[in-house]
C-alpha cells in the first residue's frame, strides 16, 4: 500500500502542494484529476522521488521512502510513466524497453512475455525507432518500459493526452488488467473525466496545490469533479 501523508512541496517560494494526503492498494486505481497547473504532476515527482517534499511523510509497502532518492524508490518496485512519455526517439523500441533493466539486478534483465502480450504492436516493431512510432504506440512503449522493471506501484501521468481515441480504449483496457492482477496499485493522473471515472477504485480531485474532493469511485457525484476540471 501507498501511503501519502499531508506532504507539503516548494518550488522556490512556490508553495506547490499544500498538505497532500492519498492513499493506493494493491489490486485497485487511484485517479487524481484536476485543471493544469493545480499540482497533480508535481504529486507524482514527489512520489517517486523526483523533488524532494519540505514535510510530511511517503510510506509505501511498510517502508518510509520519504527521504529515498529515485533510483532506490525504482529498486522498491516502483515505476512512473512520466507525461510525454520520453521516450529515446533515437533508440530501437527493443532499446528502448532494455533501458528498464537499469532498475533490475542483473539475472531478472529480461522483457517479460507479458508486455507483448499487452501490446501487441511493440513485438512486431521491435527495431524500429521510438520517434518513429505514433503517439499512442510511443504511450504504449512508455508503459512497456516501466513494466518491465516488474513494480507494484504504477504511477502514470496524463497516459491519454495527444493520444487517438482507439489507443486510449487499449490503454485503458491493459490497465484495467494490471490492477485486477492484484499484486499493483496504480496511481493515474488524468484530465479526461470518462477515463478516469471508467478506471477509478478510488479518487482524489486537486486545485491550488491542494486535495478538494478525494473518496471511493462509488460515491464520485461527476457534478461535483467537473466544476474542478473546467476553466
Amino acid at each position: 500500500m501507498l501511503s501519502v501523508e499531508g506532504i507539503n512541496l516548494y518550488y522556490g517560494a512556490s508553495h506547490a502542494l499544500r498538505s497532500v494526503s492519498i492513499t493506493a492498494e494493491k489490486g485497485k486505481i487511484t485517479c487524481v484529476l484536476g485543471r493544469n497547473g493545480v499540482g497533480k504532476s508535481s504529486l507524482l515527482r514527489a512520489i517517486f522521488g523526483l523533488h524532494p517534499v519540505t514535510s510530511g511523510s511517503i510510506v509505501w509497502d511498510g517502508h518510509d521512502i520519504t527521504r529515498l532518492k529515485p533510483y532506490e524508490r525504482a529498486r522498491r518496485h516502483m515505476a512512473m510513466v512520466p507525461q510525454g512519455r520520453e521516450i529515446f526517439p533515437r533508440l530501437s523500441v527493443l532499446e528502448n524497453l532494455k533501458t528498464g533493466f537499469a532498475a533490475l539486478p542483473p539475472a531478472e534483465r529480461t522483457i517479460p512475455d507479458e508486455i507483448y502480450t499487452l501490446f501487441p504492436i511493440l513485438k512486431d516493431m521491435q527495431e524500429r525507432r521510438g520517434g518513429d512510432l505514433s503517439g499512442g504506440q510511443q504511450q504504449q512503449l512508455a508503459i512497456g518500459r516501466a513494466l518491465v522493471t516488474r513494480p507494484q506501484l504504477l504511477i502514470l501521468d496524463e497516459p491519454t493526452e495527444g493520444i487517438q481515441p482507439s489507443i486510449i480504449k487499449d490503454i485503458e483496457r491493459v490497465i484495467r488488467m494490471l490492477a485486477d492482477r492484484g499484486d499493483m496499485a496504480i496511481v493515474l493522473v488524468e484530465q479526461y473525466f470518462e477515463f478516469a471515472r471508467d478506471l477509478a477504485d478510488r479518487y482524489a480531485v486537486m486545485d491550488r496545490g491542494e486535495v478538494v474532493l478525494a473518496g471511493d469511485a462509488q460515491g464520485m457525484v461527476e457534478s461535483d469533479v467537473r466544476r474542478y476540471l473546467t476553466v
